[in-house]
């Protein structure tokens, strides 16, 4: 797909909310917005996104995918099942796996903000 791993899941994100401001991205993906901002240009710069002020707060910067963005979705759609068929898991174990990893990473966010 020609996309980076944090690259895909900026636009999973936006796939699942088809706009966001750059403040939500960051909260999402816990990036830090310096991080973020050059995945941002790179997505831009191969139009799969657009940024541009929003209309309801001039402060925040909106990003919304475009219509080539929303084509690569076909493409990322059929990821899933490559990913189960070549770990040789099934939706279930995977379900499991990604519980057990968000409440490793909630534990390990909170230890580290004590």
């Amino acid at each position: 797909m020609g996309l980076t791993h944090p690259q895909y899941l900026v636009m999973l994100a936006l796939w699942e909310h088809e706009q966001l401001s750059v403040k939500e991205l960051s909260r999402l993906l816990q990036l830090d917005p310096g991080t973020l901002s050059p995945l941002l240009k790179r997505l831009e710069s191969a139009d799969l996104i657009r940024r541009r002020r929003d209309g309801r707060d001039e402060r925040l910067l909106a990003v919304t995918v475009t219509e080539a963005g929303r084509a690569l979705r076909e493409q990322a759609e059929k990821i899933p099942a490559t990913i189960m068929d070549r770990l040789g898991m099934g939706l279930d174990e995977l379900k499991d796996l990604h519980g057990t990893l968000t409440r490793v990473i909630a534990v390990a966010t909170a230890a580290g903000a004590a």
